[in-house]
């Protein structure tokens, strides 16, 4: 039986168009679960919809239409973009949905029955955009911590979690676990903010407004949408249902992916609740850094906003991706700028990795007739370097996958191909045309070779160029990681095609930073 792996993305806010932070995080979740696939386990990923809320409401009622009517337009554009990211995500949840509703009603008559919740009177500062409480001590300037808007001092009757009585344990746990969040900067937030002046307990139910799932108890409050939406990790799979079947088989997640911004909800509340009813937790919790702008987070009032769909249509789906996945460092925030997209572009796509193969294309078909040399007799001096290189740059690759060091694998990845490249002009195979055959066709051999495992290496990020290196050189193969492993895949006779299409073709520089520019200001 293959190993299971459980993945999520947070469940997105519907408030408006997924701007390319949003995107990155389930590009990011998408690459791993590939990854994950590729090395042979049974993976589930979840995304989905945070559909409740008092801002909710208040958008849909300016709108002039129901919250419901709202949200399914939100969802119809999430699902959307995902299709066109060929995000392979295996469930969809919105927390609107019935199955969701009545297992949330099960869980918080859980909590009432062991103890863990109670009414009382909340009166603090309330953050409408972020839907967060906040004490004085907490604000900055008097303002949200999180999004720096105004806040609202709120008074009213409301249910409480007793988050007091989970102090203890929560510390323990992370003493026992002390890898559970990465990076470890981010636990380090949640401790000096948070835990270690002492959990305040969780205001959970509101009653000035009614868009959300009722309290079991007091229908004529709703719960915090905070409650509502973390438990969708368990009741997708089926918790507290009549099938919890995948539960079962996938539980608990291997890897929560969540922005740094809500990390408090994910590294406090989630284990408390969990814990509370008896459930494992998960195994780890990344929390990404942001891409910002030169003048700070995107924001459509500055004109620094940039929509995934305006990269897709202009310079393809898996530059885009790559693009995304490369910027992003583990543990800071990395800065988009016009420029940096359009020499990435040229400098990794068009230069290294789209010459490597229309150059091995070229030459197998003009000095071998577009036959890909096998049964090597004769090897250069360059060849047994070549291929400990990229021994060892497949295993820094699974190690940085395997530690979700998406980025820091994108390089090893390009170092392949930077020293391939490096490869054609150490063998000088214009040379051995004319000086020996022999030594010219292991050349020949190894450039087919490593693009193949290169192939196989870009199937996670860029799935699309992943398949057509391997149709230009007419390698028939799934791909599998176990292939990296041999070098006796390639069939004798295998010809390459006369020629192919470039995978990238070089931009125009100024042309494309104006073009991306002039989308960003008037998006």
């Amino acid at each position: 039986m293959k190993e299971t792996f459980y993945i999520t993305t947070p469940i997105y806010y519907p408030s408006g168009r997924f701007h390319i932070g949003t995107a990155y995080c389930t590009v990011l979740t998408d690459s791993i679960k590939r990854y994950k696939e590729l090395k042979g386990y049974d993976c589930f990923m979840l995304t989905g919809l945070d559909e409740h809320g008092q801002k909710i409401q208040t958008v849909a009622e300016k709108n002039g239409i129901t919250p419901k009517e709202h949200v399914d337009n939100m969802a119809k554009q999430a699902k959307e973009l995902w299709n066109l990211m060929d995000i392979k995500y295996d469930k969809f949840i919105r927390t609107t949905d019935d199955y969701h509703i009545e297992a949330v009603e099960k869980i918080v008559q859980k909590f009432i029955d062991n103890g863990d919740i109670y009414k009382g009177v909340y009166e603090d500062w309330y953050c409408m955009p972020c839907e967060n409480y906040f004490t004085d001590t907490q604000l900055i300037d008097g303002k949200c911590p999180d999004c720096g808007r105004e806040v609202k001092k709120m008074k009213e009757e409301s249910y409480f979690f007793n988050m007091k009585k989970y102090q203890d344990w929560l510390v323990k746990f992370y003493e026992e676990n002390p890898n559970f969040i990465e990076p470890e900067s981010r636990k380090n937030e949640i401790f000096n903010n948070f835990i270690n002046p002492g959990l305040e307990d969780l205001c959970i139910s509101r009653s000035s407004f009614d868009w959300g799932i009722k309290m079991p108890n007091d229908p004529k409050h709703v719960l915090y949408v905070w409650l509502d939406a973390l438990t969708n990790y368990i009741t997708a799979l089926g918790y507290m249902s009549d099938d919890d079947s995948l539960f079962k088989k996938y539980w608990p997640a291997d890897l929560h992916v969540v922005g740094k911004e809500i990390i408090r909800f994910h590294g406090i509340y989630w284990p408390i609740f969990l814990h509370a009813l008896g459930l494992e937790l998960p195994k780890k919790i990344y929390a990404h850094s942001w891409i910002v702008m030169k003048d700070g987070k995107m924001s459509k009032s500055v004109g620094n906003v940039i929509y995934p769909e305006t990269l897709i249509e202009r310079y393809g789906l898996d530059a885009t991706k790559y693009y995304l996945l490369r910027l992003m460092s583990f543990d800071k925030d990395s800065m988009f700028t016009p420029e940096d997209f359009v020499e990435r572009y040229n400098s990794d796509l068009a230069n290294d990795l789209g010459n490597l193969l229309n150059r091995t294309i070229g030459m197998m078909n003009k000095y071998f007739d577009g036959i890909i040399p096998t049964n090597i007799t004769i090897n250069t001096d360059f060849d047994e370097q070549l291929e400990v290189f990229i021994k060892e740059k497949i295993n820094s690759f699974e190690r940085n996958m395997d530690t979700y060091h998406v980025s820091n694998a994108l390089i090893d990845l390009w170092s392949i191909i930077s020293r391939t490249n490096k490869y054609i002009d150490e063998t000088s195979p214009w040379i051995l045309v004319k000086e020996d055959t022999e030594k010219l066709k292991s050349v020949m051999f190894h450039l087919a070779e490593t693009l193949r495992k290169i192939a196989i290496l870009l199937k996670p990020f860029m799935y699309n160029t992943s398949i057509s290196i391997l149709n230009q050189l007419n390698i028939d193969e799934e791909g599998t990681w176990e292939s990296l492993l041999s070098s006796n895949i390639i069939n004798e006779n295998t010809k390459v095609i006369e020629k192919g299409e470039p995978l990238f073709v070089r931009l125009d520089k100024d042309e494309e930073i104006e073009y991306i520019k002039n989308k960003m200001k008037n998006n």
